[in-house]
């Protein structure tokens, strides 16, 4: 593919607790070449679901701001945008057609036909279709066949996998969208593009199960045999354990977060029992000691909610743990909690890993874009790639001008920031300045919040 005639394509990943804009193009490797990344805090959406439209707006604006400062050769109109929330569902269904002329091979027009006939599916009042995904065909009394075309027979069919959500919260994404100054090129659903970023054909084709664990849910795909068997999203995610957290220990949301990134394991059994946080006393109040153990016993509990979550969706679509030859993949922000794939193993029964968005990313990225967290944003670019090469949309923003990444986005090249520190009540706090301030001050802020006046520590 010639990288001058290839379109760039953008994700807008609009998550519970973060949203990210990423512009890729695919190179004459057929590898994505990230050319803009940016991100900023997501107010106004929770487990999954834009409530509040101005101030997920003003989010979405700030990302797309961030992604403009890493490139500004960049030019973005439309974009591929995640959908998840409690509001999905998903359904099987099976169609057919009969041929006007049996002789003559099938078309990919008598396939978009069949799938085109699946959108009149009867569907609860208040629901739309968000997707139609043929799952195997069958021609006549040939069964399981992956690609119909090219086939001929008197009649062709198919099993589909089809994926539907809320009305209105689906009007809500793309009000958001269009107002922010974009076009929804097409809507994704979240753990299919995170599947297409972290997996690979032969994870397909042995079996795996994909868990994308962000912040207002969890989001399951299930593939068996090169086909998508299952998709579920899990209305449980990171803020769901971070408020755990702040409930059970009695501390500030915010303190939450940070043992959690800081101190948090998925197992109790592995933290030590004689390891303390000692954390700052509010107003004046005396300090207070937090079991490292007593962290971990929480964040074990709700992570296995999920899990077992996922048990049961193997069981409603008649998997045995057993035939995922492939195991369960780990991706999202909140795959990176310690101890989780061994939480996972003894759970399901399935071996774990951690699923990087670096199966298709050309190489010489810095390792930001590499974060599970960022898997979705990849693979929205990636469903996007998948409807040009089969011509399922038209792209009309080709560009005949090189936008080539920038250094700021390539690993060999990234500019330290520059580090500089200020006194806030006093208390040092460390200001970076860079392309990623944005996330670098997130992360102060968090390690920060532990100290006043050095009274943080582990005992």
């Amino acid at each position: 593919m010639n990288p001058i005639e290839a379109p760039i394509i953008v994700g807008l990943d609009i998550g519970t607790t973060k949203i990210a804009a990423i512009a890729g193009r695919k190179n004459e490797y057929g590898k994505l070449e990230i050319l803009g990344f940016g991100r900023a805090n997501s107010n106004g959406v929770q487990h999954g679901q834009v409530l509040n439209i101005d101030q997920t707006i003003k989010a979405i604006q700030q990302a797309l701001v961030n992604c403009a400062e890493s490139n500004p050769d960049l030019e973005i109109s439309e974009v591929y945008v995640g959908v998840a929330g409690h509001h999905i569902k998903s359904l099987q269904t099976r169609g057919d057609i009969v041929r006007q002329n049996p002789e003559i091979e099938i078309e990919r027009w008598e396939v978009e036909q069949l799938i085109e006939n699946q959108r009149k599916t009867f569907i609860p009042a208040g629901d739309q279709i968000i997707d139609v995904i043929p799952q195997d065909f069958h021609v006549d009394n040939y069964q399981n066949i992956k690609d119909a075309i090219g086939y001929n027979g008197v009649k062709v069919g198919a099993n589909f996998h089809i994926i539907t959500g809320d009305r209105n919260a689906i009007r809500n994404i793309n009000r958001s969208v269009e107002r922010s100054g974009l076009k929804t090129k097409d809507l994704v659903l979240q753990p299919l593009a995170s599947a297409s970023a972290v997996m690979s054909d032969i994870d397909m084709e042995a079996g795996v199960a994909i868990l994308d664990i962000g912040g207002g849910t969890s989001d399951l795909a299930v593939f068996y045999d090169g086909i998508l068997k299952h998709t579920a999203v899990i209305p449980f995610g990171g803020e769901n354990i971070t408020n755990d957290i702040r409930m059970g220990l009695g501390v500030l949301k915010q303190q939450a977060e940070a043992m959690k990134v800081q101190f948090g394991g998925a197992l109790a059994d592995a933290a030590k029992a004689n390891a303390y946080i000692t954390i700052p006393g509010i107003k004046g109040m005396p300090a207070k000691e937090i079991s490292v153990k007593n962290l971990a016993g929480i964040i074990q509990a709700r992570m296995n909610e999920i899990l077992d979550f996922v048990t049961y969706h193997l069981k409603q679509v008649g998997l045995d743990p057993r035939v995922l030859n492939g195991g369960i993949i780990l991706t999202g922000g909140g795959s990176q909690l310690k101890h989780l794939i061994q939480l996972t193993e003894y759970t399901t029964g399935l071996n774990a890993r951690i699923g990087y968005p670096n199966e298709h990313l050309a190489a010489n990225h810095i390792d930001e874009l590499k974060k599970p967290m960022y898997a979705t944003c990849i693979g929205l670019i990636l469903k996007g790639y998948s409807d040009y090469e089969h011509h399922n949309k038209e792209f009309n923003n080709r560009f005949t001008k090189v936008v080539a990444v920038p250094d700021n986005l390539k690993k060999g090249d990234a500019v330290q920031p520059e580090i500089t520190k200020e006194k806030e009540n006093g208390v040092d706090i460390k200001k970076r300045k860079g392309l990623n301030s944005f996330w670098d001050k997130f992360k102060d802020s968090i390690i920060d919040l532990f100290k006043e006046e050095g009274d943080m520590e582990i005992k």
